[in-house]
């Protein structure tokens, strides 16, 4: 039986080959959307796993989660530096450190921090050392810059048009450990150095002194200018967290210009060899966020709730995840309604060529009836061919599927540094179970046509 059905497919193979692409490619797009939107929420629950609490001006959850967890550029508000000073004093608090972005330098993100920060989520260093010195840095697992490599940071990025900062340069001091994270993508300097990169800071004028020794101080527009009370930008961030008069001020620390304005581009400087000091005080810079690891779970919701004010906002990066799985899946349900539809075209075209093969075939089928061939072995013969078409198109869909998935995994996390685990699961071998299922039932509807044949009937057709 098996070498008849095996000789009437080498027969009729250019038939079987369309039958099993057709099942094989709706299969594959079924197969893709589960896999691609599983390993979306895994990837992104592990990025930001070790991310407890995030602390920022009021404004969008989202987009304070999505800019200080996942990096991804956007202006930010500012607030006040006293919150990080309460933070990093306050009892309940592990650790607290905040995060200034902005600036990038080959394409990679770089990230003002605290030592702190990297000590308690990774676990020692591929290579190198911490920085110890203002123009001092630490690059991610896939960042492509050798120890010792010159880094001179840019406003923005290329595409947006951003130029050098003058002056200013770190130098990699250590290479991080991969985390599959998009922090894997980052350039990691000390946050006082972004801030006086910008012209912020409680002691840059005074390094700005120290610098041009002998000269007369030069004081940029940014640092001049002042508000309608006679407050500098500085001072008027302090008072005034999040005000869309210091939104430049604002893009620098935490984010993009949403102005373009040149007049803060490469208005201040770093001294390489100062030492760091991350004792901060209320008199610190504006902040975009803070990252807060509490001691417990209750102190973790008791920081949410008290930093949950008009001025600033706390957020679980889990809760803020979860309502981003929510429209993932409502996309999901729109992608498997469509897939399933072309399943149900496929399994209704196959329908229909199949029935109209055995209305082709009725002579055959009525010789094999006449030679004594028992009905059940006709309608076996016609239920294993078919089957065995749909069952190699349903097992060709999901490898499909499964290598499209890891292709678009992969060019995901070259983008963000996101790891996405793409693999299938138990149900996934559920839902080819249930496809095989169906695929034996549609296989029948031929077969029976064929059982029920006259073979005195066949042979007059």
């Amino acid at each position: 039986m098996i070498r008849f059905i095996l000789a009437d497919l080498r027969r009729l193979w250019a038939g079987a080959v369309v039958v099993v692409l057709l099942v094989a490619l709706a299969t594959a797009l079924g197969a893709t959307v589960t896999l691609q939107e599983r390993a979306l929420r895994l990837g992104s629950a592990r990025a930001a796993d070790k991310f407890d609490l995030v602390i920022g001006a009021a404004g969008s959850e989202t987009q304070l989660v999505l800019s200080s967890v996942f990096l991804q550029p956007a202006p930010l508000p500012l607030m006040p530096g006293e919150v990080l000073a309460r933070l990093s004093k306050d009892p309940r608090v592990t650790w607290a450190t905040p995060v200034g972005f902005g600036d990038s330098f080959a394409g990679y993100p770089l990230v003002g921090t605290t030592r702190a920060l990297i000590d308690s989520t990774v676990s020692g260093f591929a290579a190198g050392r911490m920085f110890e010195k203002e123009g001092e840095a630490v690059v991610g697992a896939a960042v492509k810059l050798p120890l010792g490599a010159e880094i001179k940071p840019m406003h923005g990025t290329a595409q947006m048009g951003g130029e050098t900062h003058a002056g200013v340069v770190y130098h990699v001091t250590g290479k991080l450990p991969p985390t599959g994270t998009p922090w894997d993508r980052a350039i990691l300097v000390p946050i006082q150095a972004v801030w006086h990169v910008h012209g912020l800071g409680h002691d840059h004028g005074h390094q700005e002194e120290e610098h041009h020794e002998g000269e007369a101080p030069q004081v940029t527009q940014a640092a001049a200018a002042t508000d309608e009370h006679g407050h500098t930008p500085l001072e008027a961030a302090r008072e005034h967290a999040g005000d869309h008069r210091h939104e430049g001020e604002a893009a620098e620390a935490g984010g993009h210009d949403e102005h373009g304005d040149e007049d803060h581009d490469h208005h201040g400087a770093i001294d390489a060899d100062a030492p760091i000091d991350e004792n901060f005080t209320a008199d610190a810079p504006g902040l975009p966020a803070v990252l807060v690891k509490p001691k417990t779970i209750a102190d973790a919701y008791k920081l949410r709730q008290e930093y949950r004010n008009g001025n600033t906002l706390a957020v679980f990066p889990g809760e803020v995840l979860t309502s981003l799985y929510a429209t993932l899946g409502d996309a999901r349900m729109v992608l498997s309604a469509v897939a399933a539809g072309s399943q149900g075209l496929v399994a209704a075209a196959l329908i229909l060529v199949t029935v109209t093969h055995i209305g082709q075939r009725r002579r055959q089928i009525g010789a094999l009836r006449a030679f004594g061939a028992p009905r059940l072995s006709v309608f076996t013969i016609v239920w294993l061919e078919l089957f065995l078409l749909v069952a190699v198109g349903i097992g060709l869909g999901f490898l499909t599927g499964l290598a499209a998935a890891r292709l678009i995994a992969d060019a995901f996390t070259v983008r963000s540094g996101i790891i996405l685990p793409v693999g299938f699961t138990g149900e996934d071998w559920r839902m080819a179970l249930i496809l095989l299922g169906a695929a034996a039932v549609l296989s029948a509807v031929p077969a029976i046509l064929a059982y029920r044949q006259s073979p005195a009937a066949a042979l007059r057709a």
